[in-house]
């Protein structure tokens, strides 16, 4: 375990941990009064549900990710594929509704929500598909086409729960990785042409079916402009609060736990719109402290991804990046009425088990890349030497 232990990329590590107790102490704050009442609960109810999800998420990954070599990844990559879409598929039977969306299963005192999962899984199944290929050299676009197809039937079912923020993170994933490939940059012309041939029939069997893709709730979204000026529809109500909690802070904010906008004002201040509450207890320089270590900690994942060994090891690194990336983007733009809210929480700072425990294993993924680079740098150079 020392010899994983001194391979880690200690600067990731530790914005984890820091972002890990900062976002403890906010989700405290944030929900402090939420918690007595809105929810009836105890003051600490989230704080340490949220606490049990990362010492859960720290123990799996430094006892169980850090030691298993992502080569024997695809002894179980096809399988959780299945075993997702089965679970994305159940939910419309079992599945409980929360806040318009059908997207958690009850599991005793807790909730599991598939949609996160489904990211990572894809993700690592992606990366052991197209290792495969890789190895087999073959020169069959459409081989290249079968992942990104089985993914979307998990994105098509996640969007009719539904659920578009988290579908549309899947679909820029798959995006920015199937783009990436080595093959494709080669083919880029004939993707192309597939692609619009593709978009084009989907297209007209939408437009001949006659299925409406958004109800009239879903299309209220789109008008997420001068968002105080609906300040009493459901369109603007809670990003205009935001605005207000962001307005409050200031340059240095109001104190921590003195937050004025948690009261009631903004319904999921310990979730989607934390961000604001930060803002308004830390002021506009703790909010860009805070972009700044995001920033920080996808510049490390992504110099792990460009030291990458072999193509399995960069899409893992790679696609982590791109889920925190868009989580964090669509969030943040979201609750500034850049883009249609979608309700994407932020990584590390919102409350969330189902989220949290899947970010912190990916990066723990991450983690585990950076070792095998580095193992596998090691024998290149040993043999170097010997030959």
């Amino acid at each position: 375990m020392k010899k994983i232990l001194a391979k880690l990329d200690k600067w990731l590590l530790f914005v984890m941990f820091i972002f890990s107790i900062f976002g403890l102490i906010m989700i405290f704050s944030a929900s402090s009064v939420s918690t007595v009442l809105r929810y009836n609960v105890p003051q600490y109810y989230f704080f340490i549900r949220q606490a049990i999800f990362i010492i859960l998420a720290f123990i799996i990954g430094f006892l169980v990710v850090l030691r298993i070599p992502t080569s024997k990844y695809k002894y179980f990559s096809y399988l959780a594929m299945i075993g997702i879409l089965i679970a994305l598929v159940g939910l419309f039977v079992y599945g409980r509704i929360t806040n318009n969306a059908r997207s958690w299963y009850d599991i005793g005192p807790f909730a599991l929500q598939p949609s996160e999962f489904a990211k990572s899984i894809i993700i690592i199944f992606l990366a052991v598909y197209y290792q495969k290929l890789d190895k087999l050299n073959t020169n069959n676009i459409y081989a290249f086409l079968v992942p990104i197809a089985i993914s979307l039937i998990a994105v098509f079912l996640i969007a009719l729960q539904p659920d578009f923020g988290t579908a549309l993170i899947i679909c820029g994933i798959l995006f920015f990785i199937f783009i990436s490939l080595p093959f494709i940059k080669k083919n880029i012309v004939k993707v192309l042409k597939i692609g619009i041939i593709g978009i084009v029939i989907a297209g007209f069997a939408l437009l001949y079916s006659g299925a409406k893709i958004f109800n009239s709730r879903q299309l209220q979204r789109f008008e997420f402009r001068n968002p105080c000026k609906r300040y009493i529809e459901d369109t603007g109500y809670q990003v205009c609060n935001g605005f207000i909690a962001i307005h409050n802070g200031g340059l240095f904010g109001v104190g921590l736990g003195n937050s004025s906008q948690k009261y009631l004002y903004l319904p999921e201040s310990h979730t989607d719109f934390i961000f604001p509450i930060i803002v308004e207890e830390w002021g506009l320089i703790g909010g860009a402290i805070v972009i700044l270590g995001y920033m920080f900690m996808l510049y490390r994942i992504l110099k792990i991804a460009k030291s990458a060994e072999n193509l399995r090891l960069s899409i893992l690194a790679y696609g982590v990046f791109l889920y925190l990336l868009f989580h964090i983007l669509v969030n943040l733009l979201g609750i500034l009425a850049l883009i249609p809210l979608t309700g994407v929480p932020l990584p590390f700072l919102s409350y969330g088990g189902s989220f949290t425990v899947n970010v912190i294993l990916m990066l723990f993924v991450v983690e585990r890349v950076n070792i095998e680079n580095k193992i596998i740098k090691n024998k290149r150079e040993m043999e170097q030497i010997t030959n």
